[in-house]
C-alpha cells in the first residue's frame, strides 16, 4: 500500500500526462545505486571490459553495451507479430570504438554544439577540447560516448527489467569543470515500452552546464527496411532555433509556422526532404506544459508501429542522417543515408554561450535528471 501511494504522490507532483505514471518512468532508479541483478550467468559484472547485455519482456528484446552506454539493438514485434529491429546499430564493440556517428550512445556531459569551444561561468572563461573544427560537438574527443561506463544494477528479466550504467567523470574532463557522478537507467516498462532516466550530480566543487542525449536512429520499418521517407513524424513544437551556415544557432527562437520545420500535423517525411535536400539537423523549443510532455510522434505503415516520444527536456535535435554512404551495420546489412532518423531530446545547442536559452547549470552538490519515454503502439 505504501508503495502505491507513494507513485500516485509522485505523479501528481511531477505532473504526468497522457497517461504516463510514476511507475512507467521508474523513479525508483534513484534508490537502485549500489544493487547488481544479476540473471545472466555469462555475464560478469565486476569486468573492466566493454561487453553486451541483453533486457527481455514478452516478446520483446534490448541490447546494450556498456562502451558509451549505448543500446545496440530494439526487438519487438510489429502489427503482424513478426520481430523487428527498429534501431541501427554494430556487431562488434570495436565496431561501436570505431564509431563517429554516436551509434546508440549517451552524449554528454553537454551534446551538440558549443561555439569556439569555449564558455564563460562566473567571470570564469574554460577552454574545450575541440573536436568538429572549431567547435565541441557531444561532449568533445573523449565524451561519454567514448568511454566505458560501469554497470551498477541489471536486472535482465521479469516485470521490470532495467540496466543501471555509471560513470564518474573528473573535473577538467574534456575542459569542462567540476567532478560529475553520471548515471543512466534503461528500463522496459508497460508492455514494450522503453523508459530512460539520466542523472548526473555534481560532486565537485565548481558548477557546470550538463546537457545529456541518447543518440538511438529510429527506422520503425526495422533496421533493414531501407530509409524512412515513407514515415509519417509528428513534432509537438511551434518554435525551432534556426542556425547560421556555421550550423550553430543564430541566438534567436522563430515560429515555424510557414516553413519546412512545421510538423505540427502528421507529415510524411519523403515529401518534405524532396525540398530540403540536406535532411534535417535541427533543434525544436518543445511546447511547454507538465513536466512530462509529449515531444514527438512516429508512424510507420509498414510495420504499423507508432512510437510516442516523452521527455522533460526543453528542446529536440531531429536529425536524418546524411553521411551513412554505403555504411556497414548489423547482420551485414548497409546504411544508407537516409535510413533512420533521430530525436534527441536536450537543451538547446550552445546555450552556455546563449543567456536568452534555458539554461542547465547544474550547483555543487546539485543533481541533473533527464528523463525520456518511448512508448509504442499500432496503427
Amino acid at each position: 500500500m505504501r508503495k502505491i501511494c507513494l507513485c500516485i504522490l509522485l505523479a501528481l507532483l511531477i505532473g504526468f500526462d497522457d497517461g504516463i505514471n510514476a511507475h512507467e518512468l521508474n523513479l525508483k532508479h534513484h534508490r537502485q545505486k549500489g544493487k547488481k541483478h544479476r540473471h545472466q550467468k555469462d555475464i560478469d559484472l565486476s569486468k573492466k571490459t566493454a561487453q553486451f547485455y541483453e533486457l527481455k519482456k514478452g516478446n520483446t528484446t534490448l541490447k546494450f553495451t556498456n562502451w558509451g552506454a549505448s543500446m545496440v539493438s530494439f526487438i519487438t514485434p510489429d502489427s503482424r507479430g513478426h520481430p523487428t529491429d527498429i534501431i541501427l546499430g554494430y556487431d562488434t564493440i570495436e565496431e561501436y570504438k570505431n564509431d563517429v556517428h554516436y551509434m546508440g550512445a549517451i552524449v554528454g556531459r553537454v551534446s551538440n554544439r558549443i561555439k569556439n569551444a569555449e564558455f564563460k561561468l562566473n567571470e570564469a572563461v574554460y577552454k574545450l577540447c575541440a573536436n568538429l573544427e572549431k567547435d565541441t560537438y557531444n561532449g568533445g574527443g573523449q565524451g561519454f560516448s567514448k568511454v566505458l561506463w560501469r554497470v551498477t544494477g541489471y536486472r535482465n528479466k521479469g516485470p521490470s527489467p532495467h540496466i543501471v550504467f555509471s560513470y564518474h567523470s573528473p573535473d577538467g574532463d574534456q575542459g569542462f569543470p567540476s567532478k560529475l557522478v553520471v548515471s543512466v537507467m534503461y528500463s522496459l516498462t508497460g508492455k514494450n515500452d522503453l523508459t530512460i532516466v539520466m542523472k548526473a550530480k555534481n560532486a565537485g566543487s565548481k558548477p557546470t552546464p550538463v546537457s545529456m542525449a541518447q543518440h538511438n536512429y529510429w527506422n520503425l520499418g526495422g533496421h533493414t527496411s531501407g530509409n524512412i521517407m515513407s514515415e509519417e513524424i509528428q513534432i509537438f513544437a511551434d518554435n525551432y532555433t534556426p542556425v547560421g551556415p556555421d550550423q550553430l544557432p543564430v541566438g534567436q527562437v522563430f515560429p515555424v509556422s510557414g516553413t519546412l520545420f512545421d510538423f505540427r500535423e502528421p507529415e510524411v517525411l519523403g515529401i518534405r526532404i524532396a525540398q530540403l535536400p540536406t535532411g534535417y539537423d535541427i533543434n525544436y523549443a518543445l511546447n511547454e506544459g507538465k513536466k512530462i510532455r509529449r515531444a514527438a510522434r512516429v508512424s510507420d505503415s509498414r510495420t504499423g508501429m507508432i512510437m510516442d516520444v516523452y521527455t522533460n527536456a526543453p528542446g529536440m535535435q531531429f536529425y536524418t542522417p546524411n553521411t551513412f554512404n554505403n555504411m556497414k551495420g548489423k547482420c551485414g546489412n548497409i546504411y544508407q543515408n537516409l535510413a533512420a532518423l533521430s530525436l534527441q531530446t536536450q537543451y538547446f545547442p550552445n546555450f552556455v554561450n546563449v543567456p536568452c536559452f534555458p539554461q542547465s547549470i547544474v550547483q555543487p552538490k546539485q543533481v541533473y535528471r533527464h528523463h525520456m519515454m518511448f512508448k509504442f503502439s499500432f496503427q
